[in-house]
């Protein structure tokens, strides 16, 4: 898969650039603070290119390091494609709409807040398979 595919895989979700949180038996539950990058009205990077330089916890996905797929929402498509399950209708690459991933309720679209400086989160849902 070249860069051009593997970015494409991207449905726009916003999901794996909330804060999680992780606990010692392995479940990870997300927040509703988004990475400061995190455009909440578009579910959109600010500064995709720089983002794991200005922020330290991002991960970047790669097809060779398939390791940080396990805390990733199972509608994720990286971690669908990676598993060898189809992409969900919804998915902008079946459904050739990007706006479906949003109608469909399934991003973090102006559900989630930027970067609480106060630290304080609430749990939006349990991420597990």
């Amino acid at each position: 898969m070249n860069p051009d595919e593997w970015e494409s895989l991207c449905d726009g979700c916003g999901l794996c650039c909330l804060e999680k949180i992780e606990t010692e038996a392995g479940e990870v539950f997300y927040s509703d603070v988004a990475c400061k990058l995190l455009d909440t009205k578009t579910c959109r990077c600010s500064d995709y290119k720089n983002r794991s330089k200005r922020v330290k916890d991002c991960i970047p996905l790669s097809v060779e390091d398939t390791a940080p797929f396990e805390w990733l929402p199972s509608t994720c498509a990286y971690k669908l494609i990676h598993n060898g399950e189809d992409l969900p209708a919804w998915h902008p690459l079946i459904s050739g709409d990007k706006q479906t991933v949003h109608t469909s309720g399934i991003s973090v679209k102006n559900r989630v807040i930027s970067d609480d400086p106060k630290g304080e989160w609430t749990i939006l849902q349990k991420m597990s398979d």
